[in-house]
């Protein structure tokens, strides 16, 4: 890895002053690196596409600060890897150079973007219509044999012979190494070639080893993260002002995703797809829809927050259902969603044959059709291997799902949605979350497209949200929670690390801590808590916490959670708190 590091003064008026201190890193990290935070406001940049290469580690520590411009990216190859070590209190920032932290502004496409290549299964055997050669030089299979890889959308080879942008392969629990607490913005660098807008974060074929927990894409050009392929699973996601879709999905994904919290809006004056919000959510099951693997996947506790004109004509769907997709939502909230809720496009413009096509089920059967109708293949490989996410209900559709406020129902009650038992409540008389505000006067793009932006969200729970009843199970991924959409009604996960709380788009009232109870004789505090959070435990003398003491943190795990203070010194009073 190449790394330069600049040091600049300028003479003001007042006397010597330091500016920012800036390390440039230009060169393919090709040996295990560790960056340490710099000092504040000091940052790394990159210069050109950066790629962490096969048998090689980039581990960034909490509080790294990366400003970017132009064709700044970084891409992690198959056999590479990326460590983001982030914390609620210093999370690790990719943005552009413009980015003052402090006030959002309208634009994007100021930088690349991160991209994640992995070796697990994909469908990719055509695009447009046309069969796909692979790096190899053969033909990509339409089989689940792991013969298939692609070049990642958006990047290029840079000399003869280049592979580091592609992915695919035949593990689908390969592990490109883990992220959490990660912001992501300003990003999604544009080409003059079609298809080559970068994505804010994309992950070609990650593996079911991979960890994504906690990160955040703000102002892009396309699509905020998309997926393709493999196993990998996200929890706590936050997509904001994307200029494409918000959340899409290609090639066969069959990963989990559970907490997640979309807002539609507007990233730049381009058009709707760059710039200007498109689909909520977008799955394609195959880049032709015979082939194998197919999406097949579950998402859980996503709130989805459209852009909220009631004019179906700009804004796209809640969810967008293409070429043999098979997805199943539990719990979610779906509200202000602008056309349709679901949202058949068979007319993807990739030239996929759709739905139903050479013996495939139609959409209608997708949702009518038990999750354990599996697609065969003529390879031996048995399907329960490569199809093993849903574990109930049918192939496609919604449960313990709230929506409010939204345009339009038709294909969702057509394909049976509104079925009591699966406890969706449709247009209910109260808000299912906390607080909401918009900007009413709306912004109006260039080419006539109208929105009004989000202003202002409290996302916790409320009302019909807050307990619905849980519809999927603790499985050492998904964690089992009674509520509908990403919050609780206590727990507002975005304080602290994201730019959505940075620029004062979030309402954190109604952030509480958890109902704990005490068992005295020596001191017994136990709680419920949730996993991944951190708690901390506090003792004061008074029951208004004048002056509280810190007495322990704890990491959740899902489970009731003790902690027991035998020493009882002055202490009268405990409670517990979010850290």
């Amino acid at each position: 890895m190449k790394m330069k590091y600049i040091m600049t003064a300028a003479m003001l008026a007042a006397g010597l002053s330091a500016q920012a201190a800036v390390t440039y890193i230009d060169g393919d990290i090709t040996t295990s690196t560790n960056l340490p935070a710099l000092p504040d406001g000091d940052y790394y940049s990159l210069t050109n596409i950066v790629y962490v290469m096969p048998g090689a580690s980039l581990t960034l520590d909490a509080g790294v600060v990366f400003k970017n411009s132009g064709d700044g990216s970084l891409g992690v190859a198959r056999g590479g890897q990326l460590f983001v070590n982030g914390t609620k209190d210093n999370p690790v920032i990719f943005t552009s150079l413009n980015d003052d932290f402090a006030t959002w502004q309208a634009q994007c496409n100021q930088w690349g973007s991160i991209a994640i290549c992995g070796n697990g299964l994909i469908s990719a055997s055509h695009y447009k219509g046309s069969a796909v050669t692979g790096s190899d030089g053969e033909l990509n299979s339409k089989e689940p044999d792991g013969r298939s890889d692609k070049e990642m959308e958006g990047l290029s080879a840079a000399f003869g012979g280049d592979t580091r942008h592609y992915y695919g392969g035949n593990n689908d629990n390969d592990d490109s190494g883990s992220i959490k607490y990660l912001s992501i913005r300003y990003g999604g660098q544009q080409s003059s070639e079609p298809n080559k807008e970068l994505n804010g974060l994309s992950l070609g074929a990650v593996g079911a080893e991979t960890d994504i927990d906690y990160v955040e894409i703000m102002n892009n050009v396309d699509d905020g993260i998309e997926i393709w392929g493999g196993k990998v699973s996200l929890k706590h996601v936050n997509i904001w002002n994307v200029g494409d879709d918000s959340f899409d999905i290609d090639e066969g994904w069959r990963g989990k995703a559970q907490f997640g919290l979309i807002v539609q809006g507007y990233s730049g004056d381009f058009n709707q797809g760059s710039g200007l919000g498109d689909n909520c959510i977008e799955h394609d099951g195959a880049e032709d829809s015979d082939a194998q693997p197919v999406t097949t996947a579950t998402i859980a506790n996503f709130t989805v927050i459209g852009q909220g004109n009631g004019n179906g004509e700009d804004g796209d769907g809640g969810t967008a259902w293409r070429d043999g997709a098979r997805m199943q939502y539990r719990n979610c909230i779906w509200m202000d969603v602008s056309e349709e809720v679901v949202r058949p496009d068979g007319d993807d413009g990739d030239g996929a044959s759709g739905y139903g096509y050479n013996g495939t089920l139609t959409l209608a059967e997708v949702f009518a059709t038990p999750h354990t109708t599996l697609p065969t293949n003529s390879i031996g490989i048995a399907p329960q291997s490569i199809y093993n996410t849903q574990t109930e209900g049918t192939l496609a559709g919604f449960k313990n799902c709230v929506f409010y406020n939204n345009n339009d129902y038709f294909e969702f009650e057509g394909f049976g949605q509104t079925n009591a038992a699966l406890n969706n409540i449709v247009e209910p008389a109260s808000m299912p979350i906390a607080g909401i505000t918009r900007d009413i006067a709306g912004f109006t793009s260039t080419e006539g497209k109208t929105i009004s932006p989000v202003t202002s969200l409290n996302p916790l729970a409320a009302n019909d949200a807050v307990d619905m009843g849980a519809s999927v199970t603790a499985d050492g991924f998904f964690e089992t929670a009674n509520f509908a959409g990403a919050f609780s009604a206590n727990n507002n996960w975005l304080l602290g690390w994201t730019a959505a709380d940075q620029f004062g788009f979030i309402d954190g009232s109604g952030h509480t801590a958890p109902a704990a109870s005490i068992t005295l004789g020596g001191v017994s505090i136990s709680f419920q808590s949730q996993d991944g959070v951190m708690y901390k435990v506090q003792s004061a003398s008074d029951a208004g916490f004048t002056t509280p003491l810190d007495v322990a943190e704890i990491e959740g795990n899902g489970s009731v959670m003790s902690y027991v203070d035998a020493t009882l010194d002055d202490a009268e009073f405990y409670r517990v708190v979010y850290k």
